[in-house]
């Protein structure tokens, strides 16, 4: 068994804010266990590290059986777990409330809910148990858990469900030294909303352009919750581009 530093495991690590933060959390000594449907993205980002602290998981996080596989592997290389990246994540993408199938509304629920729920209730027994006991969880949030764009129910209603899962987990968490927290991010420069800098459709009816940040802005932000002590916790944060219509919206 290997006995490197911190052992991190992060979903939605193949791309965009997953990748930015699986690169950070190995530049700052994590270990990262890349989790992702495309192994050749989740290559793609261990190459980019640079450094053998990493390990490639393909993982479909809306199959129960494949999240199970993440951490008894985790369990069998490392012994351990110290941070879980809930971050994985879809949506309908701009799909109006009544043209919403339950294919797509499950699809959305399996993923961003039940799927963050498996990996943190894995990470949390193995957290329980382990010596020294405790770690921690961040669940990505997005600014959605607190106000909606338009066409986009299943994501909002999901992300919303989220912000009470980091609370209950905080709570839950307190005897045997876990912290969890959450991150809600706004326009991150990722390929995922290209679309957000040619326009999307704002509360008014209006379809505008959107400011977006740099997504390393939101790599660092993950790193320093990641790095707090376990006797200190970041419970929710806001990352967003400042000029970006969230503020006010409505």
């Amino acid at each position: 068994m290997e006995t490197p530093g911190k052992i991190a495991v992060i979903t939605g690590a193949g791309s965009g804010i997953g990748r930015a933060s699986a690169l950070a959390l190995v530049e700052a000594g994590f270990t990262a266990v890349l989790a992702g449907r495309r192994r050749e993205m989740l290559e793609e980002t261990a190459a980019l590290a640079k450094s053998p602290r990493t390990l490639i998981v393909p993982t479909d996080i809306s199959v129960p059986a494949q999240i199970a596989a993440i951490f008894d592997k985790v369990t069998e290389t490392y012994g351990r777990i110290d941070l879980l990246f809930n971050n994985a994540g879809i949506s309908t993408r701009g799909v109006p409330f009544e043209d919403l199938t339950l294919e797509q509304w499950s699809n959305v629920v399996a993923v961003n809910l039940t799927g963050s729920f498996l990996c943190a209730q894995y990470a949390y027994r193995m957290m329980k148990s382990q010596n020294p006991q405790g770690g921690r969880i961040i669940n990505n949030g997005s600014v959605s858990a607190h106000v909606p764009r338009r066409h986009s129910a299943p994501y909002v209603a999901t992300k919303h469900a989220l912000t009470g899962l980091t609370r209950s987990l905080s709570l839950d968490g307190r005897d045997y030294n876990i912290a969890c927290g959450q991150i809600d991010i706004g326009n991150a420069a990722t390929s995922r909303n290209q679309d957000t800098a040619r326009g999307r459709l704002q509360a008014s009816g209006r379809t505008e352009a959107e400011p977006r940040m740099d997504v390393e802005h939101v790599a660092r932000a993950i790193v320093y919750m990641a790095t707090l002590p376990l006797d200190a916790n970041v419970q929710f944060m806001t990352v967003m581009a400042t000029k970006m219509p969230y503020i006010g919206r409505g």
